[in-house]
């Protein structure tokens, strides 16, 4: 049996769990980050070995001997949101094979804390960040800058050729369901939100673009909360439209969560949906092809955000060059019965 531990701690190492299976400490090291290079009958050597030995990786001592650790940062402003659970998925997917760790920041959409994960990642020295969004506070970007750490933004799209983005034109995509709304005949549109962070404002930037190209434009139709966007509060939202507004006959809702507690409230009040009010969601949510009447929405690729987000910052790891730093992958309106 090979001697276990070191002497300041006690722990088994990585030269120890490399001795045990009979591999070199780099061929060692690169199995049980699982990059797919590695033979897959000396892979199962490594883990084994470390299995027998109970060896536990050192992250913070592997980044002090490259100056860069094997790990990307992703920060989020919800895990509570599906939408994001998707993006999630496929940046894991696309770094795992490379055998690159995964580290998620949940900032509840408040940039300040935003800030401070940003200070406490950049301090383990992560490979690179993905980012949702372009607005942070200056601290932010200040720190960003310093560091030298490549960055991808993802959910949206930048003229700046320095900022590596991957998203679709959230302004654009609000101006298309208005749009959609308009060419049904529907003038008195309202827009419903709520969690009103940047991506949100942007199609609401959209909505108003649209409604003004038509003439029919009118600010008291903007009903507008900073609570978590919910079923319960688009109800809650959508009847206090109607009572405010009983000759509203579209609304645009920033997400299909908010449409879905509409349309239920719709059904509640004896309001018919579409003939009476029309409705338009955004993301496309699973239950949304599924409801009575289902749902038009703004289909938007999280998914492929985060996989072509991962890709592009693997590309700037590996020092290739970028045919654009900014990557539109854009929407599409699915038309419903709403």
């Amino acid at each position: 049996m090979p001697r276990l531990g070191t002497r300041t701690t006690g722990r088994p190492t990585l030269n120890e769990v490399a001795e045990l299976s009979g591999v070199s400490p780099i061929t060692a090291s690169r199995a049980l980050r699982g990059v797919a290079s590695v033979d897959p009958a000396l892979a199962g050597r490594v883990r084994e070995a470390a299995l027998q030995l109970g060896y536990v990786a050192n992250p913070a001592a592997r980044a002090l001997a490259s100056a860069r650790s094997s790990s990307v940062v992703v920060l989020i402003p919800s895990l509570s949101n599906q939408l994001f659970i998707d993006t999630l998925e496929t940046i894991h997917a696309v770094m795992r094979p490379r055998g690159i760790e995964v580290l998620i920041g949940n900032y509840h959409y408040n940039p300040a804390e935003e800030e401070a994960l940003i200070r406490n990642y950049l301090a383990y020295q992560p490979a690179g960040m993905l980012l949702t969004g372009l607005a942070r506070t200056e601290a932010s970007r200040r720190m960003i800058a310093a560091s030298g750490v490549p960055c991808v933004h993802m959910m949206e799209l930048s003229d700046d050729p320095a900022l590596a983005c991957v998203g679709f034109s959230q302004e654009r995509a609000g101006s298309v369901a208005t749009e959609h709304l308009l060419s049904r005949g529907r003038r008195r549109v309202a827009f419903v939100a709520a969690q009103l962070d940047p991506r949100v404002l942007r199609r609401l930037e959209g909505y108003r673009g649209a409604l003004r190209a038509a003439g029919v434009y009118d600010p008291r139709l903007e009903v507008m909360c900073p609570q978590p966007s919910s079923i319960g509060l688009g109800g809650e939202l959508f009847a206090q439209l109607m009572a405010e507004h009983p000759d509203v006959d579209g609304a645009f809702f920033c997400n299909d969560d908010l449409a879905h507690g509409a349309i239920y409230q719709a059904q509640r009040e004896g309001i018919a949906v579409p003939a009476r009010v029309a409705m338009v969601g955004f993301n496309d949510l699973p239950n949304s092809a599924h409801l009575v009447p289902r749902l038009t929405s703004i289909r938007t690729p999280l998914a492929q955000i985060g996989e072509q987000a991962a890709f592009k910052l693997l590309a700037r790891l590996d020092g290739k060059p970028e045919l654009a730093p900014g990557l539109d992958l854009g929407f599409e309106l699915m038309v419903r019965e709403s």
